[in-house]
């Protein structure tokens, strides 16, 4: 009777909330007629529309050729049309070419926002294709409208985006809409039979985990669901009885409940819950076939907790439930991982498959190559978007993972970039190091594990190292390469050396006692992997093979430790090139310690040619710096520099410049050298300079910012290195980028541009979306002008270097006449939009303060900014920080570019500002002790979300050059060094002081010590830098001054708040 009222509810249920039916195909267009149709492309890229033979009758056929360059062809034509509430675009596609990424666009009437389907490195067919999208795969690309959902499209464009490039071709045909039914809010429950007379089959649908679906071992037995529609779904949960798991079965599914076909296949499971991936999965009907019990030795508990129940072998198959899971969960590898970490104890899974934010550091040798990360738990990921090795700890029966200890991070010599995790117990420690030697074409990442006993009494205890399918780059991660799972489809034990997937080797570097390999079926958790069933000696040799590509392996290390005894063991894996350390197994501890200590002392070399010298308190400064180096030098890939390596693994002339600025300055001109050098090959022929650079070439997406940055990039690098041969070899390309800017600036100095609403626009640089602050839609960005206005300046500079008299003539007036244009907008624009700051875009009339400072540095515009708007700016930024640092305004995340701030009001003259905001984003290093910032910071540290690459390398240049700032910089109007600007008292009152060895500047290093002595203070300065402007000593205002000053013994005077110091001055002394 109960099992009848259930089918009778589950009917009701079908006929309320069943679908409508569906509406008929409409054809869009036939695409019978090519020349409704028109083919563009990005710069220098070829791109022609013509009629060919269709899939049915003519298609449409696009012609590609990217020459070498990065950017994108596309097939477009206008085309009306409204999108019913639930819908599928289709149309017939093959072609010939690389792969490349293939994109369906739909815009609005305004047609500045887009929709998209974007299938990324699609290899076209060479057969005619039915390529279909749903409406759930439409997602809104960019665009300041705030619907996310298109109602009417008004243009269609099939585009072809660079991914290998080359050239190729691309037909499309028989481009149809269909209505689909709209899928109820909640599906109903599936209806369960087993064909049984005294059926329990109603048991797997009744959400009562107590019950079971039960089925007799050894006869033929299926369990059908019928879905009550044709569903979609993306996987199934089977929670199996304690006893009566099916370690084999069958899952198939059907439209009609008579064609099956295969949907998956489970050998070797070991009971408990098993989660089935079942991606875009469409049916009506399902069964489920058991074909083989779990053997009682391997049977698992329920939750998964990996105990082993010793029972005898099941004769009955039980089922408790089986769960039709969402489309959702089988959307990719990473998702499905996190519905499964969701079930599972906190910490089998990594913190952020647990849906918390985890943080991690890069580990890398100097000049990039491949690189791996370690994790704040301490996994460390082999390669870029490869597998991690996570550590666990058995401790009397009990898995130890980073969720039971107390977690705390560190780096070598507290600036290194040796970076190391240490788990603290009740009764031991395990502390995790990760470093990386070599080239960049032949380096090693190496893992090393210290377990340490600190009880007073011998401790046995067993060290896993589990080889997993899980990067340390976060779930959340999804530009350039996604976070979440590695997939590992292969993992085998040669008696040395693990291997995954034919291409990642890790060489333990003494032997394990035993290992463990699995498939995810079989369970690939750790509980499972450590289970004695599961290991075997390590001399044996083994391969498993995962079609789920969540396969996993683990090295175990069983030790009895005496009080206080110290166990080392660890491994080294290839990043690039193909040998690995030959050192012998057997002298983990001596190889870690050798290698280690050899790096350490390259490291040094590189990060110590600019010293600090800062009391205790203000150390964290210094530290900083030098690990912040170290993160630009780990980022690049040869001269290549790029904000990171994984979200930005690509090369942006403006993260470029500014990176390189900060090298300057460390004393590594060089690297910005070779920059140059490899960016100025990339210049379109027009002059137009790409925005960034990657594997596929310049990128044509026009930012305006990147001509003056490319000209700032070139005049910096001679500022530093003097090699005037760079200079002239890379002058074609300054002029080129000048007249681009030249015709960019024509185009707004027009009469259009004379009229009231647009007069405030006028001489600006188009719109773009710049510093891309501007994606939703482009717009007239100060930033773009700010850097445009310093490529002339700086374009000046160079010719006049050149001895070009008649282009810095040319380049001089052109700068004036922007410079004029320029200010003007600034005050006009205030007056437009009603503001009394200076606008990020002078369209919109907006605030953000954080790119205004380049107005400052490095444009050096301080001086020629209308002085109201400019105090303003900085005093509204000042408002808002104060207010989110008080929590008196609501904020979730904010990115650390503001370290911008603090060089900025230290040239202000506000000192307290700039320690104030210094100490802020000093505190959002995260972790604290790896002294790195991510480009997101979010206010709860535990929110997940996407945080960008961890260290962002052009945050690092931010800081480093806002450091630097508070101790030297040079002031644009008359080329003096300004000392000590960001300097508070405090410090000086130490006895260490503050001063500087070796800071490069464009004049020469700079050496200072400035410390107080007696009732006053000393300033002496070293040889080296012989600015034209000599030194500036600035007091702040309203703070009491020394009043008699003698310079090398003769009085001197104070002119205002400033002390100016001749250029060959040694000892400056204040009373």
């Amino acid at each position: 009777m109960r099992n009848l009222l259930l089918a009778a509810a589950s009917v009701l249920t079908l006929a309320l909330a069943a679908p409508a039916v569906a509406q008929e195909t409409r054809v869009l267009d036939s695409m019978d007629d090519a020349t409704r149709w028109e083919a563009t492309a990005s710069t220098d890229v070829h791109a022609a529309v013509s009629a060919v033979a269709g899939y049915n009758g003519k298609a449409v056929r696009l012609d590609y050729d990217f020459d070498g360059k990065a950017g994108y062809a596309v097939l477009s034509r206008p085309l009306p049309f409204d999108l019913p509430d639930n819908y599928e675009i289709s149309f017939w596609v093959r072609g010939a070419g690389p792969t490349n990424t293939f994109e369906v666009k739909l815009t609005d009437a305004s047609a500045d926002n887009v929709w998209w389907k974007q299938t990324a490195r699609y290899d076209f067919p060479d057969g005619w294709t039915r390529f279909v999208i749903k409406r759930r795969q439409v997602s809104k690309a960019w665009g300041p409208s705030l619907e996310t959902i298109l109602r009417r499209a008004e243009r269609v464009e099939f585009v072809v985006v660079a991914a290998e490039g080359g050239k190729g071709s691309v037909e499309i045909d028989q481009l149809t809409l269909r209505a689909l039914p709209v899928d109820p809010p909640v599906p109903p429950q599936p209806i369960a039979s087993d064909g049984r007379t005294a059926s329990t089959a109603a048991n797997a649908v009744d959400l009562d985990p107590k019950t079971a679906w039960t089925a007799p071992v050894g006869e033929a037995s299926a369990l059908t669901l019928d879905l009550s529609y044709e569903r979609e779904f993306g996987g199934l949960t089977l929670r199996w009885g304690e006893r009566g798991a099916a370690s084999d079965y069958r899952v198939s599914a059907s439209m009609d409940g008579r064609d099956w076909r295969e949907l998956a296949t489970v050998t070797s499971g070991n009971g408990g819950v098993d989660w089935l991936r079942t991606p875009e999965a469409t049916a009506r009907w399902l069964r489920l076939e058991p074909l083989k019990p779990v053997s009682a030795s391997d049977v698992v508990g329920s939750s998964g907790a990996g105990q082993r129940l010793g029972a005898a072998q099941a004769t009955t198959y039980a089922l408790n439930e089986i769960e039709v899971e969402p489309l959702a969960f089988g959307a990719d590898r990473t998702v499905f991982l996190e519905a499964v970490a969701k079930e599972n104890r906190r910490g089998l899974y990594p913190r952020g498959f647990s849906g918390e934010q985890s943080y991690w550091t890069l580990v890398g040798v100097d000049g990039g190559g491949e690189s791996g990360l370690i994790g704040e738990d301490g996994a460390i990921e082999l390669r870029r978007a490869g597998p991690s090795i996570e550590p666990f700890v058995v401790d009397n029966g009990r898995l130890i993972t980073w969720a039971d200890v107390n977690v705390e991070q560190g780096l070598k010599d507290v600036d290194l970039p040796i970076p190391s995790v240490t788990w603290t117990a009740n009764d031991w420690t395990l502390k995790i190091t990760s470093f990386a030697d070599g080239q960049a074409d032949q380096a090693q990442l190496w893992g090393r594990y210290d377990l340490t006993n600190t009880s007073s009494r011998p401790r046995t205890l067993t060290l896993a190292l589990a080889a997993r399918p899980m990067q340390v780059n976060a779930p959340r991660q999804f530009l350039a390469i996604p976070g979440g799972v590695s997939p590992v489809e292969t993992i085998g034990w040669d008696g040395a050396e693990l291997k995954l997937n034919d291409t990642v080797r890790v060489q333990p570097l003494a032997a394990p006692d035993q290992v463990a390999l699995a498939t995810f079926d079989a369970g690939s958790d750790p509980q499972s992997l450590i289970l004695p069933s599961a290991r075997w000696p390590a001399a044996e040799v083994m391969t498993t093979t995962d079609a789920t590509g969540l396969a996993a392996g683990a090295l175990t290390y069983e030790m009895t430790l005496q009080p206080g005894e110290i166990r080392t063991v660890g491994w080294v894996s290839q990043l690039s090139g193909d040998a690995l350390a030959p050192e012998p197994v057997g002298q983990a501890a001596a190889v870690l310690d050798a290698v280690e200590t050899r790096l350490a002392a390259e490291w040094r070399a590189k990060l110590d040619r600019v010293e600090l010298t800062l009391p205790p308190a203000a150390q964290r400064i210094e530290d900083a710096l030098k690990s912040s180096l170290a993160h630009m030098l780990m980022s690049r890939q040869g001269p290549i520099l790029q904000p990171g390596t994984r979200s930005y693994n690509r090369s942006w002339i403006r993260d470029g410049a500014m990176m390189a600025e900060g090298l300057n300055r460390l004393g590594m001109a060089e690297h910005s050298a070779d920059y140059l050098r490899w960016y100025a090959p990339y210049v379109f022929e027009n002059g137009k300079v790409p925005c960034c650079v990657d594997a596929r070439g310049a990128d044509p997406v026009p930012e305006n910012d990147s001509h003056g940055e490319f000209v700032f990039l070139a005049a910096e690098t001679y500022r530093y290195t003097k090699d005037e041969a760079l200079l002239r070899q890379v002058w074609p390309q300054v002029q080129r980028a000048i007249a681009y800017m030249d015709e960019l600036r024509a185009s707004t100095r027009t009469t259009a541009f004379q009229t009231p609403d647009q007069r405030h626009l006028y001489g600006l640089l188009p719109p773009t979306i710049s510093h891309e602050g501007y994606s939703d839609k482009a717009a007239y960005s100060y930033w773009d002008d700010f850097w445009g206005l310093l490529g002339y300046k700086d374009a000046v500079f160079i010719a006049e270097t050149l001895g070009d008299a008649e282009a810095a003539a040319r380049y001089a007036a052109a700068r004036d006449q922007f410079a004029a244009d320029i200010r003007a907008s600034i005050t006009a624009t205030a007056a437009h939009h009603g503001i009394d700051w200076i606008a990020g875009a002078a369209d919109r009339g907006d605030f953000d303060a954080t790119s205004t400072t380049i107005a400052l540095s490095p444009a050096g515009e301080q001086d020629h900014l209308p002085p109201e708007l400019l105090a303003r700016t900085f005093d509204r930024y000042w408002e808002n920080f104060r207010n989110r640092l008080t929590n008196r305004t609501a904020w979730k995340d904010y990115t650390p570019y503001e370290w911008r701030l603090v060089g900025a009001y230290v040239r202000l003259g506000r000192k307290d500002r700039a320690l104030d905001v210094l100490d802020f984003l000093m505190a959002d290093r995260r972790p604290e002790a790896w002294n790195g910032w991510a480009e997101v910071v979010g206010r709860e540290k535990r929110e997940a979300r996407f945080i960008g690459d961890m260290p962002h390398a052009w945050i690092s240049s931010d800081y480093i050059r806002s450091a630097l700032d508070l101790f030297a910089y040079e002031r644009d109007r008359d080329h003096a060094l300004v000392l000590a600007a960001g300097v508070p008292e405090a410090w000086l009152d130490t006895a260490e002081g503050v001063g500087v060895r070796n800071l490069r500047t464009a004049y020469g290093p700079l050496t200072y010590a400035y410390r107080k002595e007696g009732q006053g203070y000393v300033l002496t300065l070293g040889d080296g830098a012989t600015p034209p402007g000599g030194f500036v000593l600035r007091w702040p205002a309203g703070e009491g001054r020394p009043e008699r000053v003698r310079i090398d013994g003769r009085s001197a005077t104070w002119s205002s708040d400033e002390l100016v110091i001749p250029a060959g001055a040694r000892r400056v002394v204040l009373n």
